[in-house]
């Protein structure tokens, strides 16, 4: 082990250099016996041999970072295996999962969260990405310009920096946001329309609330409070009722990839559809319920799909908005979030290899499902 720590880094970078030309050579070779073995002649064996040494940094990574360890997580998950317990894997079977599934309540918790994120969170996201796409299809001048601001998020994307960044504007006395909200309220039918989403938000966040600890005494509390008072806003970052709120509002932030799907599904659209539509006196909302948003449907399908496994597997903006404020955790906890808890908080590696995979098993069906039923409502006619 050399003293000298810029050598030792030079030493490691040399050795994984090495190691990366021996396995693709080794590959190769392999790759090359096994062709000769079935009969090939020498130029397909030479091109097996070249595919298979430039493809091989892929696979050797591939099963190093990730088929191994995949392996490993799998044994983890029918032990108890702590780290900081410097003691082997005890085999538990299926214990951690019969208590994940039937006994813990903080997992419960997480999924039910999860799921107040996937079925608010998600169609909204989807919503403000096709109106923004729908918006900037128009040719303006500038729509260059727009097109970037609203793809920047994406750019940007949940880092810690931007995170903390959105925690300052979203506090309840000083931030931005809410002092944008109340210079807003003096017009009396936003402020109307503002304490009538703020008092529909908050029983819509008690009743999930009461679904994670099966107690609806905040709901009803809520619900006796009444209508807001006029001077009321979000307490986004401050109230268990706004915890998940204030992530649903960073992921519609963050629609940009979703718009930019939905800007080429409008632009491959066929003009002479609307021209067509226009003739026969179609207004303008008419064509896009009847012509536009039909085709758009295979692109919604590809949205629905991958927002869906985002949604379920989300956790920077949990981590960074309350991490240091425990009372808010359980109210905001995702199923992910609650994995890095286990995992890497509490270093029980066994029951948070068994939460990876119950988090797994159930991306799988979910996109199963979405898979199954698209034939119902996705159009590919034109594509």
């Amino acid at each position: 082990m050399p003293a000298n720590p810029y050598l030792h880094v030079l030493i490691t970078a040399g050795l994984t250099v090495l190691f990366i030309i021996a396995s693709s050579f080794g590959l190769g070779w392999l790759a090359r016996a096994i062709a000769r073995l079935r009969g090939a002649s020498a130029k397909q064996q030479g091109n097996t041999f070249a595919g298979y040494a430039f493809a091989a940094p892929w696979i050797v990574g591939f099963l190093i970072f990730v088929v191994v360890p995949l392996g490993f997580s799998l044994y983890w998950s029918f032990t108890d295996y702590r780290v900081t317990a410097n003691e082997a894997p005890n085999w538990l079977g299926l214990e951690n999962y019969q208590k994940l599934l039937f006994d813990d309540t903080s997992f419960r918790a997480s999924i039910v969260n999860t799921l107040y994120l996937t079925v608010i969170g998600l169609p909204l996201q989807m919503g403000v990405a096709l109106l923004l796409a729908v918006l900037l299809n128009q040719k303006t001048r500038g729509e260059r310009v727009f097109r970037m601001s609203f793809y920047l998020p994406v750019v940007l994307g949940f880092n810690t920096a931007v995170l903390l960044c959105w925690r300052l504007m979203l506090n309840t006395g000083t931030g931005i946001i809410n002092q944008m909200l109340r210079a807003a309220a003096a017009f009396a039918p936003f402020s109307l329309l503002m304490r009538g989403l703020i008092y529909i938000q908050e029983i819509f966040s008690a009743f999930f609330l009461g679904l994670n600890n099966n107690n609806f005494n905040l709901l009803n509390k809520v619900i006796e409070a009444g209508f807001p008072a006029a001077n009321r806003v979000p307490l986004w970052v401050q109230s268990p009722l706004w915890s998940k709120m204030s992530v649903v509002l960073l992921m519609i932030w963050g629609c940009g990839a979703m718009m930019l799907i939905f800007l080429a599904g409008l632009n491959n659209i066929p003009k002479e559809l609307h021209e067509a539509g226009e003739v026969d006196g179609a207004s303008g909302w008419q064509r896009f319920w009847k012509i536009s948003f039909p085709l758009l449907t295979p692109y919604i399908f590809y949205n629905l799909v991958v927002g869906m496994i985002s949604s379920l597997q989300i956790f920077e903006p949990i981590f960074v908005l309350y991490r240091d404020n425990q009372p808010l955790v359980p109210s905001a906890i995702s199923m992910v979030y609650y994995l890095w808890q286990k995992s890497f908080s509490h270093f029980e590696i066994g029951y948070g290899s068994a939460i990876s995979w119950v988090i797994l098993v159930i991306i799988f069906i979910v996109t199963v499902i979405q898979f199954r039923l698209q034939n119902r409502w996705v159009t590919y006619d034109l594509y």
